[in-house]
């Protein structure tokens, strides 16, 4: 669908579709000519075999050697190929050498030299093998192509999933004579061998030339040194500590930058991480000693706060196994996009980067600021990486004309915009937050006409800022009769929960040009159909509609996803993602590639850890060290085919059993016995296909693949397709098309109207979308739970940390918003426990290893730790209210417990942040906030999903009041808003402060020797508040004023516990009482 084609608007099942403002039609770009192959030792091209195919030397790898080379090598070298170092097979037609006879080919001595029934031949062969997209996997029978033989569209050229070539259907692929020659050819292709003619001169080879014997001979001089460089390492076998990736990650070097691994593994430094593990380990055998005497230790005039004391020390020592583990092996990762653009991205030649599909999810645009989602928009749309190899997806699911305005809006100044970043080449590329830098802007900045030309940019972005800014105060009141668009039409989206589809393409396939004349990525509004009686899934079933639509228009192999307030802040974060998902090895078993978050805005000691610094920087780094992070929901790009539901190609180690020793310290030697499952998971695997061309023809799918009896155990018949995927047969196709691309003859009005159905509302009906398929539905945090599903399939994820951020966003410095965030998230985390896909019992059928699994433990049982946290920080004034304590007297070696327990929590806590880079300040604040988050949003999260799921009643804790209009930068961090979730914090808070004057007064009252035991009553009340004080310092704001309601509430249950407390006294035994009784006023 082209940008010219206006908004198109329809139902499916009521068979409505609407074009507005139509306009001609633009005609797909014709596939770009392709360049030939240089030889990597000589310099020279490649060149053709007599049939006109590229020469391939080597069958295993295809590094482009050419003939003269490749029989030099052969003849006088070390026989081996410069990359893969196999040795190289005879070709027909070349002299035999030491070696050929060890080969089990057989030599067809009569042929060889017969040039036309060897084409003959070949030709017949390739017709074959193309049929069957170079995968003996197919089987025999010859599988139609989904584009019916048509070639793949020149904006998305389609590659494979080894190197990424891109693929053609001219020369012996297609019915075409003229051949393009390939920049890289896939190993597993069929390659054909070339045949030279003996009758020829072989000076015309280079063979008596001085330069080019120069020239291998300097090379044979660098190969030769490089074989003895090898052999004398450790890795002599090719295999390193990457996963798949065959390096070593430290000194390995080779000889060409593009054969080198595009990303390695940069383990923790020894030094830091065994003492690390030391201490981790000492800490768990003093905490079992410890526990060992609490429970041993019971104190009786107090039995109560004891027994509730050594309950919440178990929950919280379950806590810290579940948070510690995880975090054993933590690991760092370092990419090479230099090599990466040797690899895929040379100047001068077609790019061979695979095509990403970005998407942004929006629904209230008064509530998430059109300049903010702007700005996110016009960082992606001027992301370093080809053009027609970006798709922008922006999905309105308020059906908000706001949007849709201010998107058309951000699409005309995007075309002025986007040639300014990339001809200066500046970061961030979000105008908003590169204008309000302090910075140096003229640092690196060597063009004369820089500073002009960023002053008239402010200028545009100024005046683009009063544009959408006249969006947002026209949408304010909202017309009786509907909004109606600038040609007189009636808005489609009026009633936000009725309505249908609407797609509109601002940009893309020549729809619009920047000032400079180029070609834009393509920028496409999508607003899915809505109808009453249909449950929609929020944000979840807003992206599935987007991986649909995305499929139909465009079909990028890879998807990456944003919420719209984090804009790009790395303009090569694509790339950085691609040094992993484009990976040989590593790409096969990537689902996703995820980036931490960081924020702007936020103030300077951030009171409410908004950064999240802790669990980005130490928590995120231990995961990847075992299967990878966890999916958070913004800033994580995708394999495609992950989020299909597919199974990864997994190697013989990865498909060895789940063995808990494996799971927990690694890989273990295979034995010679596997089982039947092991075999079967190992069969179903290989059965994957790993063709770019798809194995369906539409026809074929409408009328059924009954004619395929022999790929019955491969390939699913049309009715499983449809109950998967929905019935599209557009889609379904897409599905099979493993590196993306649309076919070019693809009818345009066919695109219209699939891509309509596919984001209707009773698509996914009796689907296993949004089960098995996409994000999955039933959690409020459908995040945790899709990356959940995919590790337990087997797939892995990377964690991705470039020296200069790749997203940020912003976070609610206010308190009752961010508490209301955590709410929310602790929320999903309880329906998740409370579901089947709950990670305790869920996918032990599957590849999930154990310490993943623990990680996934801990995410989702971590609110309940609000129960025990609760009534721990209230235990300190019951002590002091009561002059009890839950601690007996202790012996001098039953107080070296104590004191070695403190000591091991600070020493883990001091090495956790030696390794990571964690500042003391971030940890500190967020151990506050853990308190804070705890006594309030994990709380009421456990019941208002216990009520939820067992009792079907939604409640929901939301904020109430407005924000005030104060001036200041940070005016919103001392803005109070009233909501429930403060009542419990403040609760703590009062209660320990009256414990406080009640333990001083009596220790007063009662002489010298109550002083002892009074401090450590106190030093507990003191460490509760604390912890509090961020959330003290919230309820006072800037001019200590704490809304009455908060104090009354809070006063009344603290006094309500302490009076029933000192009324009922259990403590006190009868005889007690009688005697105090009987004393009398005068005693």
């Amino acid at each position: 669908m082209e940008a010219t084609a206006g908004m198109v608007a329809g139902s499916h099942k009521r068979h409505e579709l609407v074009r507005i403002r139509n306009d001609s039609d633009t005609a797909p770009k014709p596939l770009k000519n392709l360049d030939g192959q240089i030889c990597q030792i000589c310099g020279d091209t490649v060149g053709l075999t007599a049939t006109g195919d590229v020469f391939v030397a080597c069958n295993e790898c295809a590094f482009p050697v050419c003939r003269p080379c490749y029989e030099y090598e052969r003849k006088d070298g070390n026989q081996c190929c410069p990359q893969c170092k196999s040795r190289y097979k005879r070709h027909k037609g070349s002299p035999r050498v030491e070696g050929d006879d060890d080969e089990d080919s057989v030599d067809d001595l009569e042929n060889e030299f017969d040039y036309d029934q060897g084409r003959t031949k070949r030709r017949a062969q390739w017709d074959e093998e193309a049929d069957l997209s170079s995968s003996s996997r197919h089987g025999q029978q010859p599988i139609p192509f989904l584009t019916n033989g048509h070639s793949m569209s020149g904006e998305i050229p389609s590659v494979t999933s080894d190197t990424q070539s891109i693929r053609t259907t001219s020369g012996p692929l297609g019915p075409s004579e003229k051949v393009h020659s390939l920049s890289c050819i896939d190993p597993r292709q069929p390659v054909p061998v070339r045949i030279v003619d003996p009758s020829k001169d072989l000076n015309s080879y280079g063979l008596g030339n001085v330069d080019w014997k120069e020239r291998v001979e300097s090379w044979k001089l660098k190969q030769e040194k490089n074989v003895v460089h090898i052999n004398n390492g450790r890795y002599s076998e090719g295999k390193g500590d990457i996963e798949g990736t065959g390096s070593n990650g430290e000194e390995l070097q080779m000889v060409d930058d593009a054969r080198q691994p595009l990303n390695r593994v940069v383990p923790i430094s020894s030094s830091q991480l065994t003492p690390y593990r030391v201490v981790i380990i000492l800490r768990l055998i003093i905490l079992g000693f410890f526990l060992q005497y609490r429970v041993t230790h019971p104190v009786k005039d107090a039995y109560p706060l004891w027994l509730t004391s050594v309950i919440c020390e178990i929950w919280f020592a379950f806590s810290w196994l579940l948070d510690q583990f995880p975090k054993w092996s933590p690991i760092n990762r370092e990419t090479y996009l230099d090599r990466l653009a040797l690899r895929y991205d040379r100047d001068g030649e077609p790019s061979q980067l695979a095509p990403v599909d970005i998407f942004v999810s929006t629904v209230d645009p008064l509530k998430e600021p059109p300049l903010i989602t702007a700005n996110t928009v016009l960082s992606i749309l001027a992301v370093d990486y080809p053009v027609d190899k970006v798709s922008c997806y922006v999905s309105d699911d308020g059906s908000a004309m706001l949007t849709f305005e201010a998107l058309s809006e951000t699409a005309e100044f995007a075309k002025k915009w986007v040639p300014f970043c990339k001809k200066h080449n500046i970061e961030p590329r979000a105008p908003e937050f590169y204008f309000a830098q302090k910075i140096d802007y003229l640092k690196d900045k060597i063009q004369p006409s820089f500073v002009k030309e960023r002053r008239a940019m402010k200028r545009e972005y100024e005046e683009f800022k009063i544009r959408i800014n006249a969006l947002v105060a026209k949408a304010q009141k909202t017309p009786e009769e509907g909004w109606t668009m600038q040609d007189g039409t009636a808005w489609p989206g009026n009633n936000p929960r009725d309505h249908p589809g609407m797609i509109q393409v601002f940009l893309g396939h020549s729809g619009g040009l920047d000032t400079d004349g180029n070609e834009l990525p393509r920028l496409v509004y999508v607003s899915r159909e809505k109808r009453p009686g249909f449950q929609h899934h929020k944000k979840a079933g807003a992206m599935n509609a987007l991986i649909r639509v995305s499929a139909v228009l465009t079909n990028g192999a890879y998807l990456l996803n944003v919420d719209c307030d984090h804009y790009f802040n790395n303009s090569k974060a694509l790339k950085e993602a691609m040094c992993f998902l484009m990976d040989p090895v590593l790409g096969k078993k990537t689902c996703y590639v995820q980036f931490p978050q960081r924020f702007d805005g936020i103030d300077l000691h951030d009171r409410y850890a908004n950064r999240n610094i802790v669990f980005f920087d130490i928590n995120m780094k231990g995961q990847d060290g075992i299967q990878g992070p966890v999916y958070v929901g913004t800033g994580c790009c995708f394999n495609r085919q992950a989020l299909y539901g597919y199974d990864p190609v997994l190697t013989a180690e990865d498909l060895e059993p789940n063995i808990i020793v494996k799971s927990c310290w690694g890989s273990r030697k295979k034995g010679k016995g596997r089982n039947k499952k092991y075999i079967d998971n190992k069969n179903r695997a290989m059965r994957r296909t790993e063709s770019s061309i798809p194995i369906f023809n539409v026809e074929d799918i409408e009328e059924g693949v009954e004619g395929y009896d022999e790929e019955r155990s491969l390939l699913m018949s049309q009715k499983s397709l449809e109950k998967r995927f929905g019935q599209s047969t557009v889609f379904i196709s897409a599905t099979f098309m493993e590196q993306g691309g649309v076919p070019p003859s693809t009818n345009p009005a066919t695109l219209l109207k699939e891509a309509i159905h596919v984001i209707s509302c009773g698509y996914e009906d009796k689907t296993e979308w949004g089960k098995e398929i996409g994000w999955i539905y039933g959690s409020v945090t459908e995040d945790i739970l899709t990356g959940f599903k995919m590790h337990a399939r087997g797939w892995i994820s990377i964690y991705c940390m470039p020296p200069r951020p790749a997203f940020k966003g912003s976070a609610p410095i206010n308190l009752s918003d961010r508490l209301n965030q955590v709410l929310r998230w602790a929320l999903g985390s309880i329906e998740i426990f409370l579901s089947r896909h709950c990670p305790l019992w869920y996918g032990y059928n599957g590849r999930l290893k154990l310490l993943q699994r623990i990680a996934y433990i801990n995410t989702i049982v971590y609110p309940l730790t609000s129960l025990p946290l609760l009534a721990y920080c209230i235990l300190p004034a019951f002590c002091l209210l009561t002059n009890k304590f839950i601690i007996p007297e202790i012996s001098n070696f039953a107080s070296m417990w104590f004191i070695l327990l403190f000591v091991s929590i600070f020493t883990t806590s001091i090495l956790e942040l030696r390794w990571s880079g964690v500042s003391i300040e971030d940890w500190w604040r967020n151990e506050q906030f853990w308190v804070i988050g705890g006594t309030s949003a994990h709380l009421f999260a456990v019941f208002q999903g216990l009520l939820k799921v067992l009792a079907g009643i939604d409640t929901n804790f939301t904020v109430t009041s407005k924000a005030s209009d104060e001036d200041g930068e940070f005016a919103e961090l001392y803005v109070f808003k009233w909501t429930s979730l403060l009542i419990p914090p403040t609760t703590v808070l009062i209660v320990n402060l009256i414990g406080i004057v009640a333990g001083v007064s009596y220790a007063i009252n009662s002489g010298y020797q109550s002083w002892g035991p009074l401090f450590g009553k106190l030093f507990f009340a003191i460490w509760v508040i604390a912890h509090l004080y961020p959330f003290l310092k919230g309820l006072l704001g800037r001019q200590n004023r704490t809304p009455t309601i908060v104090i009354v509430w809070s006063i009344l249950l603290a006094s309500i516990f302490s009076l029933l407390w000192v009324r009922i006294d259990p403590f006190t035994s009868g005889v007690s009482k009688a005697a105090n009784g009987q004393c009398g006023i005068n005693c």
